[in-house]
């Protein structure tokens, strides 16, 4: 053990190299691991892995964002219990230096939000912010809070962003509903009723399509982004999690965390294609830049599973720490 400063502390351990190669610009893999309240690094260009720890007592992130450069990472602390359900509510975001794995820099968002999930686009840094019904924006550069897009509704937990960043939409988890947002205007344009509580988000390559599940049923609902209607459901073989379209806009990967497995869904058809065998308790997806291998977080395992989206089959598992689930690429 290696303590960088006398706040936090650095962790390494030797890992494995993956055997796909990975294009020049993913070189990290980022996993937020919640129970042990670290954030492991995974470089696979010098097969090396570091543990950074969070250091916020009692509290703990669950998502995680890059900076485009690849120089620092964004760790929301959302507090010490899950969405909807009592415990202290977090306050601030971690700022890591990804040349030094340490946290160099805080945000504090001046009360009790329970932020969440950081987004990237356009520049800016865009984080939901839960018990504000509203997705707070952020300068990274000067790490100053200059705006926030109210949501319309509570407990509005993940966000995606259109490829234009001209809109955003999120999950409202027990609201059961998703949020239209004008990401430039910073309104909220509708709300869209989908089931009594609903869990993720994720959108199409072509903007054309949300998908989130629903938590009472093994299902999927998919929302046209035109009319802002459910345009169908997809029958899945448990109740879905994370979410994520492949690079070439053919497939939509859901994680399956009861039956330790990804769904595939074809999105030409609509129907449920295949399932792949994962660890225990999978819950966020993150589909390499390349588009040759998907990474699974595996809460239960403290493992990411790796799926050869060629052959539709976990080519390996990669250590990560216990509780692990949010994912992010610094390139």
């Amino acid at each position: 053990m290696k303590t960088r400063t006398a706040v936090f502390v650095l962790v390494v351990v030797t890992f494995s190299a993956a055997a796909a190669p990975v294009t020049a610009r993913a070189q990290k893999l980022l996993v937020a691991n919640q129970t042990d309240r670290t954030v492991t690094v995974i470089d696979f260009k010098s097969g090396d892995s570091d543990t950074v720890a969070e250091d916020i007592p009692g509290q703990w992130g669950h998502e995680i964002a890059a900076s485009a450069d690849g120089r620092r990472a964004f760790l929301p602390i959302y507090g010490n219990s899950g969405v909807g359900r009592p415990g202290i509510d977090g306050r601030k975001l971690l700022v890591i230096d990804l040349g030094l794995n340490q946290v160099t820099g805080v945000v504090d968002f001046g009360h009790g939000v329970r932020p969440h999930l950081p987004v990237f686009d356009h520049g800016l840094l865009y984080v939901t912010t839960e018990l504000d019904n509203a997705v707070t924006i952020i300068d990274p550069t000067s790490l100053r809070i200059i705006g926030k897009v109210p949501t319309g509704a509570q407990q509005s937990h993940m966000l995606v962003i259109s490829r234009d960043g001209k809109r955003g939409y999120t999950a409202n988890v027990n609201s059961g509903s998703v949020s239209v947002l004008d990401m430039a205007a910073r309104t909220t344009l509708a709300v869209i009723p989908v089931a009594d509580e609903i869990q993720r988000i994720a959108i199409s390559r072509d903007d054309a399509l949300i998908f989130t599940s629903d938590v009472a049923r093994p299902r999927l609902a998919v929302i046209n982004t035109s009319d802002r209607k459910v345009k169908t459901w997809v029958d899945l073989p448990g109740m879905g999690y994370g979410a994520a379209a492949t690079p070439d806009g053919r497939w939509l990967l859901v994680a399956i965390p009861a039956k330790d497995m990804v769904a595939v869904v074809d999105l030409e058809s609509l129907q449920l294609a295949r399932t792949v065998n994962v660890a225990k308790s999978p819950q966020e997806i993150l589909i390499r830049p390349d588009g040759q291998i998907a990474y699974v977080s595996c809460m239960a395992s403290g493992q990411v599973a790796a799926i050869n989206l060629a052959t539709w089959k976990m080519d390996k598992l990669l250590a990560a720490g216990k509780g692990a689930d949010g994912l992010a690429w610094a390139r």
